[in-house]
């Protein structure tokens, strides 16, 4: 599938490979001491911002994922 941005589908390709790699190879043999994509996630994630901004995509009311949020909610 595609990314919402064409300049970003590479990226997100970059980040499915990675994620799909160390979620078999790792995670799911119990080593999930880490997750080595979140730069990679990063990168796709301001990607996808850019892209919507510059289509107009409305967003408002819209809750987003990442590897910080659940963090920064547990945190309080």
């Amino acid at each position: 599938m595609n990314s919402v941005g064409e300049a970003c589908t590479e990226l997100k390709r970059e980040y499915d490979q990675c994620f799909n790699r160390w979620f078999a190879e790792k995670f799911l043999k119990g080593e999930n001491a880490g997750d080595p994509c979140v730069q990679l996630f990063k990168r796709y994630q301001l990607c996808v911002q850019k892209a919507i901004k510059e289509k107009d995509i409305p967003i408002e009311g819209l809750e987003f994922m990442g590897p910080s949020k659940g963090k920064a909610e547990n945190s309080s």
